[in-house]
């Protein structure tokens, strides 16, 4: 195989278009391929003269496609090395851009061929990049690859820095929902992501809050999508999905009303609630594919969260029995779950045969939700306040008795004398 040499400043350029020229015309005799190879290396030297550096690249990336089947994976990452460098001679923020979409577009072209080499490359090209709108172009056709060429373990990684990445990108509201749902499909194939699938399905449904009804209506697909996987999530308790204009809108639909009112159940209501939509939607559940096991376990937990949440702190074994629809040697067994699932802190109390609740999960977070913590941060304060006035009163009062016990003392000194 011929190895790429650079030696000097622009002879990696012409070296690539040679290289890759080569192994285009390797098969045509020396006739036709002399003739062939010495015209694009006069094209590419031609353009590095002018400082056409587009064309250059356009020219370039063209010419290792073609060939990259019969690349090995070090040469075909050579070739991109320098490919992808030629972004650091562009002309303009313009010219930057359209130098990453000539360049990343031919790179995910054939995704099954050297898949996680093609993410590699177009990572280190994200790097070479200082324009933020370049960097995002780039990074979603890395999502595409990922996905295309089953590598997404290779990407899922940065999902957490994404929020930051936000911020540099400074996207707007059409590209954020883009990379939101593709990030959502991505997570969405491994089974132990299902939580941070939910999110950024969340994340994308929330992207519609300020928007009317007929844009509304992009997003009703992937509302019901979310309400069916925070349904069959056993390890998500709470969502912020019914406040989501995306997701409200379903409420008022024929054909997805069942799934709103399903929705609404397991985030406000208890288990007798789901027993009586399962009577009447029974050919619904079956549909999305929910299993009436699954759904009764998930809302005895949510029923007894709800009964946590009462204001005395207490709840008698009969509520939880009669709530969650269980035999008697069944509640304390329910309850460890609850504890396990971490929904809730509490004691047993076997003697009283009542449980005493510390602390326990909120089903939704909405404006409810924030009011009630409002009003509790101002209680604290108030009494954190009363306390402090306190300690001040009665250093105060500390303070004015020492000083009366200095005094005496010196006038007792006085009349001694």
């Amino acid at each position: 195989m011929t190895a790429i040499v650079p030696t000097s400043e622009e002879d990696p350029f012409l070296a690539v278009v040679q290289f890759t020229s080569q192994l285009a015309w390797a098969d045509a005799g020396p006739e036709v391929a002399e003739p062939e190879i010495s015209r694009l290396c006069r094209e590419a030297e031609e353009s590095i003269v002018a400082g056409k550096w587009l064309e250059l690249a356009s020219l370039m990336v063209t010419s290792a496609e073609l060939v990259s089947s019969k690349m090995s994976e070090k040469d075909l990452e050579c070739t991109y090395t320098i490919i992808c460098s030629l972004v650091k001679n562009a002309n303009s923020a313009d010219d930057v851009l359209e130098m990453v979409k000539a360049i990343s577009s031919k790179v995910v072209q054939q995704p099954s061929d050297k898949a996680s080499l093609r993410l590699k490359i177009l990572f280190n090209l994200y790097n070479l990049l200082d324009h933020p709108s370049a960097r995002f172009q780039v990074y979603m056709k890395a999502l595409n690859l990922a996905v295309e060429g089953k590598v997404t373990e290779y990407i899922v990684p940065s999902f957490k820095k994404i929020d930051n990445f936000l911020k540099e990108w400074n996207v707007d509201t059409k590209d954020q929902r883009e990379l939101f749902l593709a990030i959502a499909n991505v997570l969405r194939e491994n089974k132990s992501l299902v939580n941070e699938s939910l999110k950024f399905l969340t994340k994308y449904l929330a992207t519609f809050s300020n928007e009317d009804g007929k844009v509304l209506e992009e997003a009703k697909e992937e509302a019901v999508r979310a309400v069916i996987e925070f349904v069959k999530a056993s390890t998500i308790f709470q969502c912020d999905l019914l406040d989501l204009p995306a997701v409200a809108q379903l409420e008022k639909d024929t054909k997805y009303a069942p799934v709103y009112q399903l929705l609404k159940i397991f985030l406000t209501q208890r288990l007798n609630a789901y027993t009586e939509f399962r009577a009447a939607n029974s050919e619904c559940l079956q549909s999305y594919g929910l299993v009436d096991e699954d759904c009764v376990t998930k809302m005895r937990l949510l029923s007894l969260v709800d009964l946590a949440s009462d204001q005395s702190g207490k709840i008698p074994y009969t509520s939880i029995k009669d709530t969650l629809q269980v035999k008697e040697e069944e509640v304390e067994l329910w309850i460890v779950k609850a504890i396990t699932a971490k929904l809730i802190d509490c004691k047993m109390d076997q003697m009283n045969q009542v449980v005493i609740v510390s602390r326990c999960s909120e089903r939704e977070f909405g404006s409810k939700q924030w009011q009630s913590l409002r009003t509790k941060l101002a209680s604290w304060r108030d009494n954190i306040g009363n306390v402090i006035s306190t300690i001040e009163s009665n250093k105060v009062t500390e303070e004015g008795s020492q000083a009366s016990s200095t005094s005496a003392a010196a006038i007792q000194g006085l009349s001694v004398r």
